[in-house]
């Protein structure tokens, strides 16, 4: 199992922590932010495979931001799968 972080940028969040096993998701923390809807995301985010939580959260905005924490999950996603 590997462990992976990643620093959001343009959101409250600080800090990502991804365990990934096999290109599937198996837990996942977020540091700051809004945290019960961010607890909710990672519930919904283990399980399933990094391609799949990308293709799903890329390009999900927050009011009038270019960015969210969801789009900055897929980033953090994209970064760990080079």
């Amino acid at each position: 199992m590997e462990k992976f972080s990643y620093t959001p940028k343009g959101v409250c969040s600080r800090q990502f922590n991804f365990e990934i096993e096999d290109g599937v998701i198996k837990s996942f923390e977020a540091i700051g932010g809004c945290n019960g809807n961010l607890k909710g995301i990672g519930r919904l985010l283990v399980g399933r495979s990094v391609d799949e939580v990308i293709d799903t959260l890329q390009g999900v905005r927050c009011g009038s931001k270019p960015t969210s924490c969801p789009d900055q999950i897929s980033k953090a996603l994209k970064e760990y799968r080079g």
